[in-house]
C-alpha cells in the first residue's frame, strides 16, 4: 500500500472511529469489547469476501489476510454472529406503517394529509394499514411502538391520528442504535464502491458544507434542510414503493437488491485540530 493512502486513510479512519468512541464510551463499551468485535469483523468480511475464485476460503489465508494468527482466526469462526433482528424489524414495521399511510390514496384525504383511522372495522383502518404494510403482526404491537414514539395520538371517539411525517424511535435506544448500524454502514459502503467504480456506475455522493458560519444562521437553515429534505425523502419513497415486492407481490423481475437515499444534517463547533 502506498505511503499516500496509508497516510490519508488512517486520517479519515481516526475521523470515522472519533465520534463513535465517543458514543462507545458513553454507552459503556471497553477497547476489549470492541477490539473483539473488530476481530469478528476483520474474520468475517476476508472469509466472505476475498476468497480466491474457485478455492474454499482457508484459515490460513484470512490470517494472512487479515494479520490475525490461525489460533484467533479459528476461534473467532467459532463465535456466534451478533444479530438485532428484534430491533431491526421494530423499526422497519413502524416506518413503513407511517410512510403508507402518509402515501397510500385510500389512508389519506383528497389533499394528501393521513386519515384518522379507526382502530378496527370495516373499510380502510389502522389494522388493515398495519396488515398490508408490516406483515403479521398484531396491529396492537405496532400501535404500541408508535404511541410509544409519540408518533400516533387517540381521539375522543377512539380514532388515530398520526402526528409526524416520519418514524423517529424517541423513547427507544435499541433502536436508535440499530439505525446508526445500517444508515452509517449505507454510507461506508457507497464511499467503498465510488472508489472503485468507473465514473459512469458511481453512486450520487454529494454534501453541503461551510465552515466559518454563525450560530445565528443555524436554526433557520436548520429548518429549510429539514423541510426540503422531508419532501424530497416522501417523493423518492413514493417511487421505490411501487416496485417493493412486499407490499407488491405480482413485480416481476430478477435479484433482490437494496437500494435507497440517506439525507443528514451535522452541526458542532469547528475545531481547527480534528
Amino acid at each position: 500500500m502506498k505511503a499516500t493512502i496509508v497516510k490519508t486513510l488512517t486520517v479519515s479512519i481516526i475521523r470515522i472511529l472519533r465520534p463513535l468512541v465517543r458514543l462507545l464510551l458513553r454507552n459503556g463499551m471497553s477497547f476489549v469489547t470492541f477490539s473483539n468485535i473488530a476481530k469478528w469483523v476483520y474474520v468475517d468480511v476476508a472469509a466472505r469476501e476475498f476468497g480466491l475464485d474457485g478455492r474454499k476460503q482457508s484459515v490460513s489465508r484470512v490470517s494472512v489476510i487479515t494479520g490475525l494468527s490461525r489460533k484467533e482466526v479459528k476461534k473467532v469462526k467459532e463465535m456466534s454472529p451478533p444479530v438485532d433482528t428484534v430491533f431491526a424489524e421494530q423499526y422497519n414495521r413502524a416506518a413503513r406503517v407511517i410512510a403508507a399511510w402518509r402515501r397510500e390514496k385510500e389512508f389519506t384525504d383528497s389533499s394528501g394529509d393521513p386519515l384518522v383511522l379507526p382502530l378496527q372495522g370495516k373499510g380502510y383502518t389502522f389494522s388493515e394499514l398495519v396488515r398490508k404494510f408490516s406483515g403479521d403482526l398484531p396491529f396492537r404491537a405496532v400501535l404500541d411502538e408508535l404511541v410509544n414514539a409519540g408518533a400516533v395520538r387517540r381521539t375522543e371517539d377512539n380514532c388515530l391520528r398520526l402526528l409526524v411525517r416520519s418514524y423517529i424511535p424517541e423513547n427507544n435506544d435499541d433502536v436508535k442504535l440499530h439505525i446508526l448500524g445500517t444508515d452509517v454502514g449505507s454510507l461506508i459502503t457507497t464511499i467503498d464502491h465510488n472508489l472503485q467504480a468507473d465514473d459512469s456506475k458511481r453512486f450520487f455522493q454529494r454534501k453541503v458544507s461551510y465552515d466559518n458560519l454563525p450560530q445565528n444562521a443555524l436554526a433557520g437553515f436548520h429548518s429549510i434542510a429539514a423541510g426540503l429534505s422531508q419532501k424530497l425523502l416522501e417523493d423518492l419513497d413514493a417511487r421505490l414503493a411501487t416496485c417493493d415486492r412486499d407490499t407488491n407481490p405480482e413485480i416481476e423481475g430478477t435479484g433482490r437488491y437494496r437500494s435507497g437515499v440517506g439525507i443528514y444534517y451535522f452541526e458542532e463547533p469547528f475545531d481547527k485540530e480534528e
